[in-house]
């Protein structure tokens, strides 16, 4: 896997996104899941990205125990900002300067490190301007127990006027085939301020890799109830995955990475660094994924491909 570097932050051109390792993509299996770690580093991947809500911290607890022995290998990326203490109908997205320094502090014990490679602001704060959240996240970085901050899910206003406050090295969105927002809402203050986008979901929830329309979703399962897999909305998008499908057939290769390959091809194309961070709890997804750097796509190929965004039918929650 090759690496990239993110001014100054060396990390591999394709992460691992440990999410569903604790929550909203079924049971949970704790041995597989840290067995997918360890097999991520043996193949280059370098980025590990969590979050403190994902399983309440216990995905924290698992990445932190997974790569005790191996911190010199990893890239260690997790995220603040969501308080779902009262529940998640009542879910807050805090940014006010003591929850900044206690959300860091939990994060550190739970992973069990010194020091955040990558700190993300979750989501654009309701309880605070921009401007303190992101001030509290540069003390973190003075006091050393951050090294590099990323914002998620922000459009350029909010990346502007959180960069004036302290250097952003990241912005993480949700960026696929079908989800093609971060190109209107934030792609020109990515490349004013020589910033990097760390694509998540980038294989559509795993709607792209021709896996899911036969799955009959558990209740611990949120696409059961996303508005792109159910009722006709999924009927529609499923010849999306069918174009995939097609392309990856002709070229011998998986659904899954040309979906990958597409999104890889993208820092060309935008003019900014594009990584993904496609996540799974299963060796065999994970090593099918790290291939898809290797895939390359041709004109004909992003001719199929490059217009299926417009076609999506459904909200993305």
């Amino acid at each position: 896997m090759r690496e990239v570097n993110l001014g100054g932050l060396a990390i591999s051109a394709q992460g691992l996104g440990c999410m569903g390792m604790s929550e909203w993509y079924g049971a949970a299996d704790w041995d597989e899941s840290v067995a997918t770690i360890h097999r991520a580093l043996e193949l280059g991947v370098t980025l590990l990205d969590t979050a403190d809500i994902y399983g309440a911290g216990h995905n924290e607890v698992l990445v932190g125990r997974a790569i005790h022995d191996r911190r010199d290998q990893v890239q260690l990326a997790t995220k603040f900002g969501i308080d779902r203490s009262g529940g998640d109908a009542a879910r807050v997205i805090r940014g006010e300067r003591a929850y900044v320094r206690r959300a860091c502090d939990a994060s550190l014990l739970r992973l069990g490190v010194d020091v955040i490679d990558l700190y993300y602001l979750h989501r654009p704060p309701q309880t605070a301007e921009i401007e303190e959240t992101v001030a509290a996240m540069g003390e973190l970085v003075a006091e050393g127990k951050v090294r590099y901050l990323g914002l998620s899910e922000v459009d350029g206003a909010l990346l502007r006027r959180a960069n004036a406050v302290h250097r952003i090295t990241v912005v993480q969105s949700e960026y696929s085939l079908w989800t093609r927002d971060p190109e209107t809402d934030v792609l020109d203050a990515l490349r004013e301020l020589d910033i990097a986008l760390v694509a998540y979901s980038p294989l559509g929830r795993g709607f792209l890799t021709a896996t899911t329309a036969s799955v009959d979703f558990d209740q611990r399962d949120f696409r059961g109830s996303n508005p792109r897999f159910t009722g006709t909305a999924a009927e529609t998008n499923r010849k999306i995955a069918e174009v995939v499908a097609e392309v990856a057939a002709r070229k011998s290769v998986s659904p899954a990475q040309v979906a990958l390959a597409w999104v890889h091809g993208r820092t060309t194309r935008l003019g900014v660094p594009v990584v993904p961070i496609p996540g799974t709890k299963r060796r065999r997804w994970l090593e099918q994924n790290v291939a898809a750097p290797d895939v390359a796509l041709d004109g004909d190929d992003l001719a199929m491909l490059d217009g299926l965004g417009a076609q999506v039918v459904g909200a993305r929650y």
